[in-house]
């Protein structure tokens, strides 16, 4: 099977199937200027700053990695933090979909954890996070716990955060996801 690299894509082509995988240029965001984490996060949260039922975090202060395309804008960033054996995924933003960002950067932060001998990957999103609640799952995570009315206690000190949600769905609760490591 002939595999050609070029600048943004590797292509292996068997008769009627082609798979493009892209080349992803990932970093530890401790790499990349403090400024640029903040700014994304000003563009895409309205601020660094979240607040979710396991604390209120300075995502531009947390761990984490970026992937960066050819002009080094950020298109994907996941923030974490490790505590005694757990690893909490605070933040995970992929600005282009289905081109496996958001999967390479849960891989990076999974395989992190294991190094760190964590026990577990977990992370809270909200009831109108459908999207986020297939990706997850899809990739071996379990529901855990809902949180109900964790989002009406975290507008108490960020108020900012929408009454509706995707797909025009009130924003109410938080769920719990966990993944067990091996």
């Amino acid at each position: 099977m002939p595999v050609r690299w070029t600048n943004q894509f590797t292509k292996m082509k068997k008769s009627y199937i082609t798979f493009e995988v892209a080349l992803m240029n990932t970093y530890a965001v401790e790499d990349l200027s403090k400024s640029k984490i903040i700014e994304f996060f000003k563009l895409h949260w309205g601020s660094p700053e979240m607040v979710i039922s396991s604390g209120i975090y300075d995502c531009s202060a947390l761990d984490g990695f970026a992937v960066l395309n050819e002009e080094e804008k950020i298109i994907g960033l996941i923030t974490y933090l490790i505590k005694d054996n757990e690893c909490e995924i605070i933040s995970l933003d992929s600005m282009e979909e289905g081109k496996g960002i958001g999967t390479s950067l849960v891989q990076e932060v999974e395989n992190l954890a294991i190094k760190k001998n964590c026990k577990i990957v977990k992370l809270i999103t909200t009831n109108d996070n459908l999207s986020a609640l297939k990706f997850y799952q899809k990739r071996g995570f379990i529901l855990s716990k809902i949180i109900h009315n964790a989002v009406k206690e975290a507008r108490k000190v960020k108020p900012e955060i929408p009454l509706i949600g995707n797909d025009g769905i009130p924003i109410r609760d938080e769920i719990e996801m966990i993944k067990v490591l091996n």
